[in-house]
């Protein structure tokens, strides 16, 4: 993992600290206790519950770890220059655009590379990603092109001021 900021918004902050307490304080002691189980059972050497465990516990410490890199280097999109709060698009606003050709209009929530989620309502996408990265910084009235070589027009955005 890079050691690049992680922009983030106070939310994806928050959910990234309770799942690293959720992986500490729940996850962690359960395995540890299904470790303890299974070697209580004998031979390791042909023990499914022990492979098991031990492949659990490997997954909890790695995503523990990449918690804590995350949080390491994240910094709020305040910090960062590119927060909701002014008039210009930013992390952690809502944004109502329009495709220029279809006419086809289309609302996104801006987050930072931690919390996209394309099933969300409205859907979350990604300042690095290409419709994120067309709208951070633009206005309402203002077109913004895609790599896909769309234009969007930007109709609406909803800022968590």
């Amino acid at each position: 993992m890079s050691d690049k900021p992680f922009i983030l918004t106070p939310e994806a902050k928050a959910a990234l600290e309770a799942e690293r307490r959720n992986l500490l304080d729940v996850q962690r002691p359960e395995t540890i206790e299904a470790l303890a189980l299974a070697r209580s059972q004998g031979d390791l050497s042909e023990n499914a519950d022990w492979d098991a465990a031990r492949d659990r516990q490997a997954q909890i410490e790695a995503r523990i770890a990449e918690i804590d890199q995350i949080l390491f280097n994240a910094v709020t999109a305040e910090e960062a220059g590119i927060g909701a709060g002014s008039s210009k698009i930013g992390i952690g606003d809502t944004v109502t655009f329009r495709e220029v050709a279809s006419g086809k209009e289309a609302t996104v929530r801006i987050v930072g590379q931690v919390g996209a989620d394309p099933f969300a309502n409205p859907p979350a996408v990604s300042n690095e990603s290409p419709i994120g990265a067309a709208l951070i910084g633009k206005e309402p009235g203002n077109t913004a092109w895609v790599e896909s070589s769309n234009r969007y027009e930007i109709l609406i955005v909803k800022s968590v001021r």
